[in-house]
């Protein structure tokens, strides 16, 4: 059975796209990567959240955000934060390292 995992940030740019790289080839888990701001590469949508299997965002702030806004489309899915600051560039071997170490227990 495939999981859909989905990662979310604030513009889609840095860490959530990130996130979906590493672990795009992981057997089982199909991922997707969104925004939460109007202005991100992808914008998340009621449809993207209602595909996710699970959900992982990567602050606080995040996860307050999905819930005010998007509160109808999550239907009591689990939604992980990550507590990953926005101070990474894409792919960095530190945040890819992070990212491993904070959302592989959830993958098991």
């Amino acid at each position: 059975m495939t999981r859909n995992v989905l990662f979310l940030c604030s513009q889609n740019r840095l860490r959530s796209p990130t996130a979906e790289q590493v672990f795009a080839d992981w057997p089982g888990i199909e991922t997707a990567s969104a925004g939460l701001l109007a202005d991100a590469d992808v914008p998340v949508s009621p449809e993207l959240l209602q595909w996710a299997d699970l959900i992982f965002v990567m602050e606080r702030a995040h996860r307050n955000r999905l819930s005010s806004r998007y509160r109808q489309w999550l239907n009591g899915k689990r939604v992980i934060c990550l507590d990953i600051p926005d101070d990474y560039d894409f792919m960095d071997p530190v945040l890819v390292e992070l990212l491993k170490r904070r959302v592989t227990p959830y993958l098991r």
